[in-house]
C-alpha cells in the first residue's frame, strides 16, 4: 500500500507513520512537507491513501483538493486539522475528501478513521453528520464565508488570526501584492471594511480559535 503523508510538522508525520505501521498493513510511505510538494507528488503518482494537513505552507489541503477535483483526479484523502470546525470539514468533503479529523484526536480515533476511509466509507464525527443533514434539508443558509474561493477562505482565516499581509505572503509563497488583492476581494465579498470585522466574524462562526 502506497501512502502519502503531507504535513509540515515532523512530529505529526512520525506519529502517523507509527500508527500506520501498527495497522494490519505494510505501507510504503512517501512524505511531503508543504503544499506544493504534496501536489507535485499527487500529480505524478498514484496513492492508496493520502493523509494531509489542511494548513500547509504554499498550498493548503483545500487548495490541493480543489486542484485535483478540477483535474478529475480521485483518491482517498483523510484531512487533518488543528481546527474542529464543521465548516472546514464540509468544504473538504465537498472537494472530495474521504474524512476529516482534528489533530488532537486520540490514537484510537485516528486508527478508526484510517480504517474507515480505506474501506471506502466516509469518516465524519456525529456533530458533522448532523450539520450536513441540516444543510441538505435547506436548514442552513449560505454564510458569507461560503462565497469565498478556497484561497480566499485560507487568507481570510489568516487575516482574522491577526497575521499581516507580509506574514501571509511569506507563509504561502506569494507576493504581498497578491495577498493585498485577495484581502480586498475578501472584504468586498464579506461586505466588510476592516480586518477587525473579519476577526469578529471568524470568532463568532468558530472559524478560528
Amino acid at each position: 500500500m502506497k501512502v502519502l503523508i503531507a504535513d509540515d510538522h515532523y512530529v505529526v508525520r512520525e506519529g502517523l507513520k507509527m500508527i500506520l505501521k501498527k495497522l494490519d498493513i505494510i505501507p510504503f510511505i512517501v512524505e511531503a512537507v508543504n503544499g506544493y510538494e504534496a501536489l507535485e507528488k499527487l500529480e505524478k503518482n498514484e496513492f492508496d491513501l493520502v493523509i494531509m494537513d489542511i494548513s500547509m505552507p504554499g498550498l493548503s489541503g483545500l487548495d490541493i483538493l480543489k486542484t485535483l477535483k478540477d483535474k478529475d483526479k480521485k483518491g482517498i484523502f483523510l484531512i487533518l486539522s488543528i481546527h474542529k470546525q464543521e465548516q472546514l470539514a464540509i468544504r473538504a468533503l465537498k472537494l472530495g475528501a474521504s474524512g476529516y479529523l482534528s489533530k488532537d484526536s486520540v490514537y484510537e480515533e485516528l486508527t478508526t478513521a484510517i480504517k474507515t476511509v480505506l474501506s471506502g466509507r466516509t469518516y465524519i464525527s456525529s456533530a458533522l453528520a448532523e450539520k450536513m443533514v441540516l444543510d441538505k434539508k435547506g436548514g442552513l443558509s449560505i454564510a458569507p464565508h461560503e462565497k469565498l474561493s478556497e484561497r480566499e477562505f485560507q487568507i481570510m482565516c489568516m487575516l482574522a488570526n491577526g497575521k499581516s499581509v507580509k506574514e501571509i505572503a511569506g507563509e504561502l509563497f506569494i507576493s504581498d501584492k497578491t495577498v493585498s488583492t485577495h484581502r480586498m476581494r475578501i472584504l468586498e465579498k464579506m461586505g466588510m471594511k476592516k480586518n477587525a470585522e473579519l476577526t469578529n466574524y471568524a470568532i463568532k462562526n468558530d472559524l478560528i480559535e
